[in-house]
């Protein structure tokens, strides 16, 4: 028996069968259609006085009714969508219930396990991670995907500040995985988020850190900002790593971080990670130093042992030592300031007080960063930047920072007459200052100066135990390599505890011949058009969509292992790994995937349980088409300028990328627009970002899809997930190649 849906509408309803011993009664859903009718249960129970019958919807006596309401009103969506908004007409009884069944079958299987299991496994070796500014879950993807000899990750925590990257991490791992990663929504730049973050690990010890801090304040697709507030998490990163001392860290950026300010932040990153102490070698370093101080004078060489013992404090301590070493600085200067200046002098110059003064500045460093933190927040919150306030900004931050009061009191110091006897002390004075704002490594180079010859040999081999990581240069990875369908440079900082073997790079796993295409990506989704939305996969006529060419762009497609190398015996198509999922078999979904639009949603239950998610079309007018069709045609938009002018459909937008089916699509960012489908005059959907990213089709983006103006400050919404995220690919090659060294 077939119904067909262009000739006479479908109704669609709700019933209640006959109620159970208990007095529950199943709720069936009932499509009539020409005399034809599907009765399908809906896998739903309630008490019949519960449910009404003129609405078809539950009453307002249970806990659940807004998602049991939800969840019918999904049904009703769906089944109409099939029905009366499908190219397809006809249909068989047997294809709509079995296209209607997947969405209850997913409804109910979300309703029958629990949503937290135990992660680690009897069998096999589990070494735990954490996922720092973990945005979509990038990382924490490619870790769970990680098996190497029996060893696998347990995810343990992740943060991030925005509420759409918890809400992804929480629909994902907590209820679709099953586990029990913790997530920390909060800015790592506050006082209290490494104690918080502390208390989501539990005591647990972390084996790998992993994380990309934002990298829009040197991305070079993006403005280079002085005191942007995304400048420094780096250095709030590497706390992290001061604290919890895993094996391995990784930290992800962009390519232009090696040539900011002409490689210096990259050296700074550098210099920052050999400054990573190990705190049980530091009393060897500091007798080492006061056995030097018997022979030398020994003010700056205490400064120095003042400066290493900071290394091991935290938190509070850490203020205290420091405000210590500015009052121990400042008692030198209260020593000598009778033999540089007169009494009077001492009293009422401003040169004088302003030494004086800045002591007591960066005595309370705390509160000056803290108060510098707040106004970069506002500065960054209003968009200051290319206008008149900029530059006032600009100047009051420089001028509260630690190096410039410490420049003021230098000049200070010179512009006083200071008798030659008395120079050095107010040199070196300057040069403990100097070590109060340096990092570990840049303190030791200072100590390395006062040493002799022999006391530099036994110093170096001290400070070779001291060091608690090593690193040599940072290593920049194509994810292309990795089987990843596109080429997104990234740089990899990866940071090896002293006891582990090193590791320089990530070997790829692709040759360089064999990589997907585009094609291979994205050739099943190639059935929406402009501004349509699939809930389901449909089958792809490549013949018929590509004519001539169809055996040539078949044949792009190829059998391949997980991580991309070719495979025709036992491989599956780039395709087929996203619909079947890449995570290893412990860590295989509990439940069917699902969106929700807020946490307010998912309290509430409303879930929609489609089988493809995230695979929508943005409405674009006709002008926008027929421009997108002249570039297409023509495969590039810088070419297809001129014929843009003669048919009035030029734009100001700075570039459209065509993406070419045999080739890697370019670095995938946040704007959809940007980039133009390889077979249809339109922008990409979310789901195919994504798997241009190599997220499995299984994983989905939550909360909104898009947003602009404002809201973009603050919203990270579908497309920011997937453009800013680490491809789960690259991250499952750094995983692995983590997990064949680790001991």
């Amino acid at each position: 028996m077939y119904v067909n849906s262009s000739v006479i509408m479908a109704t669609i309803n709700f019933y209640l069968d006959k109620p159970d011993r208990k007095g529950q009664a199943p709720i069936h859903l009932r499509i009539n259609c020409g005399g034809s009718q599907i009765k399908l249960a809906t896998g739903h129970k309630i008490t019949p006085e519960h449910f009404d019958k003129k609405s078809q919807r539950v009453l307002n006596y249970s806990s659940d009714f807004k998602g049991v309401n939800h969840y019918l009103d999904f049904l009703t969506e769906r089944a109409d969508e099939l029905l009366h908004h499908s190219n397809k007409k006809s249909f068989s009884q047997d294809e709509i219930k079995e296209k209607l069944n997947q969405y209850i079958s997913s409804y109910r299987e979300n309703h029958s396990v629990s949503i937290v299991k135990e992660q680690v496994s009897i069998f096999g070796k589990p070494f735990t991670f954490v996922d720092l500014f973990a945005g979509a879950g990038g990382f924490s993807e490619g870790f769970l995907q990680a098996e190497v000899n029996n060893k696998f990750f347990d995810f343990i925590a992740a943060s991030d500040i925005n509420e759409n990257c918890e809400l992804t991490h929480v629909v994902r791992y907590n209820h679709q995985l099953g586990l029990n990663a913790e997530f920390l929504r909060q800015d790592i730049t506050e006082p209290d988020f490494l104690d918080n973050f502390l208390q989501k690990i539990a005591g647990k010890q972390i084996d790998v850190v992993c994380g990309g801090p934002p990298c829009q304040s040197f991305s070079l697709a993006g403005k280079r900002k002085k005191f942007d507030k995304k400048d420094d998490l780096f250095s709030h990163y590497l706390e992290v790593i001061k604290v919890l001392q895993p094996k391995y860290f990784v930290m992800e950026n962009v390519k232009g971080i090696l040539t900011k300010e002409n490689g210096k932040i990259k050296d700074i990153i550098i210099q920052e990670i050999n400054s990573i102490v190990d705190v049980k070698e530091i009393p060897v370093l500091i007798s080492f130093i006061r056995k030097m101080k018997s022979n030398k004078d020994g003010f700056l060489l205490d400064c120095i042992v003042k400066r290493v013992e900071l290394e091991k404090l935290r938190d509070v301590e850490v203020e205290a030592g420091r405000e210590d070493f500015i009052r121990f600085v400042d008692s030198r200067f209260r020593q000598i300031t009778p033999k540089i200046a007169d009494y009077k002098t001492s009293k009422t110059d401003d040169r004088i007080n302003t030494i004086r003064h800045g002591f007591n500045i960066l005595a309370r460093t705390k509160e000056w960063e803290k108060l510098k933190r707040d106004i970069i927040k506002e500065k960054d919150f209003c968009n200051v930047d290319g206008d008149a306030f900029a530059e006032h900004f600009t100047s009051f931050l420089t001028h509260i920072s630690s190096e410039n009061i410490i420049d003021q009191i230098e000049i200070a110091f010179g512009e006083l007459n200071v008798p030659a006897s008395f120079r050095k002390d107010c040199d070196d004075i300057i040069t403990a200052l100097r070590i109060y704002t340096t990092s570990f490594d840049e303190t030791v180079e200072t100590l390395i100066g006062l040493s002799s010859k022999e006391e530099k040999t036994q110093l170096l081999k001290i400070l070779e135990s001291i060091r608690l990581y090593k690193i040599e240069k940072p290593f920049i990875a194509n994810a292309s390599n990795y089987g990843v369908p596109q080429n997104r440079e990234r740089v990899l900082f990866i940071g090896c505890r002293k006891d582990q073997k090193f590791i320089s790079e990530i070997p790829p796993t692709v040759k360089a011949g064999d990589k997907v295409t585009v094609f291979e990506a994205l050739h099943d989704l190639d059935f929406v058009g402009n501004n349509e939305e699939a809930h389901n996969y449909e089958l792809v006529d490549i013949s018929k969509q590509f004519n001539g060419t169809a055996q040539k762009v078949m044949g792009l497609i190829k059998k391949r292992s997980i991580e991309g190398k070719e495979n025709s015996k036992t491989g599956k198509t780039f395709a087929e790994w996203s619909k079947e999922g890449r995570l290893i078999d412990r860590y295989k979904p509990n439940t069917k995937p699902f969106y929700v639009r807020n946490f307010d949603s998912l309290l509430k239950g409303e879930k929609d349980f489609d089988i493809l998610n995230n695979h929508k079309t943005s409405n674009q007018n006709e002008d926008v088409v027929k421009r997108l069709q002249i570039i297409l045609d023509i495969g590039d938009y810088k070419k297809a300028q001129c014929q843009l002018d003669e048919c009035g459909l030029s734009s100001n937008k700075r570039n459209y990328n065509v993406l070419k089916p045999e080739e890697q699509s370019s670095t995938i960012m946040t704007i959809p627009d940007d980039y133009v489908h390889y077979n249809s005059p339109r922008a990409l959907t979310v789901r195919e970002m994504a798997r241009l990213q190599s997220f499995d089709d299984s994983f989905v983006f939550q909360g909104k899809r898009s947003t602009g103006g404002n809201s973009r400050k603050t919203d990270v919404p579908q497309f920011t997930l997937v453009g800013n995220a680490v491809p789960p690919l690259l991250a499952r090659a750094v995983a692995s190649e983590i997990l064949k060294n680790i001991k």
